[in-house]
């Protein structure tokens, strides 16, 4: 069974990479016109949905890798850099307005029964750079008792993105824009610190290999 530290780490990884406060006001924007019955059942389905495909990773993540000839260590490095290219975007808030113009996307072409599905569930919540977080960590927790914490994991991230959507609008409301700015950009550093170590535990590997 893995150490508290690393369940924490993985724990603060992932939700870091979903980034439930930054979705609270794209599920509003998405979800515009839907009464709060509707909205329900959106959220619940994008996060089942998303919840399966990470689970899926988490799981097959190692085997999917072995397909393409990919080892752990070389995706440990090429997916910390993308992370820390995630992180980055969140320090200057560049990710949310690609988000928000995914989310105009979607509304635009009237998508309104396949919304959880696009662009809420993928890419908003199990997006590449949540994938990436997991098919990492899930180097680091092998065996069934690992995997089964590792999954845990998941669905306690994916529970409180459920909840942050239903209270989308009363969080939305308390942050405002300089509080969701601050959170995003705290958010974006710790991820970046998260992005140097699993470079840096990746060329290590290489190196040893």
């Amino acid at each position: 069974m893995p150490s508290f530290d690393s369940l924490f780490n993985a724990f603060v990884t992932i939700l870091v990479t979903i980034d439930p406060p930054g979705l609270a006001p794209l599920f509003l924007a998405v979800t515009r016109g839907m009464n709060r019955e509707e909205r329900q059942q959106v959220s619940v389905r994008a996060s089942i949905i998303g919840f399966l495909v990470m689970a899926l990773f988490a799981v097959a993540g190692a085997s999917i890798l072995s397909v393409f000839g990919i080892t752990l260590p070389a995706f440990r490095v090429a997916g910390g850099f993308l992370l820390f290219f995630i992180a980055f975007e969140m320090v200057f808030e560049r990710r949310q307005d690609r988000k928000e113009k995914i989310g105009d996307v979607a509304i635009t072409k009237d998508m309104i029964h396949n919304i959880a599905a696009f662009p809420l569930a993928i890419p908003l919540i199990a997006g590449p750079g949540a994938i990436s977080a997991t098919v990492l960590l899930s180097g680091s927790f092998q065996g069934f008792a690992a995997q089964a914490a590792l999954v845990g994991i998941i669905l306690v991230c994916l529970v409180i993105t459920y909840l942050v959507f239903v209270l989308s609008e009363r969080i939305d409301r308390i942050l405002g824009q300089t509080g969701r700015s601050i959170l995003t950009r705290l958010l974006g550093v710790i991820l970046a610190a998260l992005a140097v170590q699993f470079v840096a535990d990746g060329i290590k590997a290489l190196m040893a290999g």
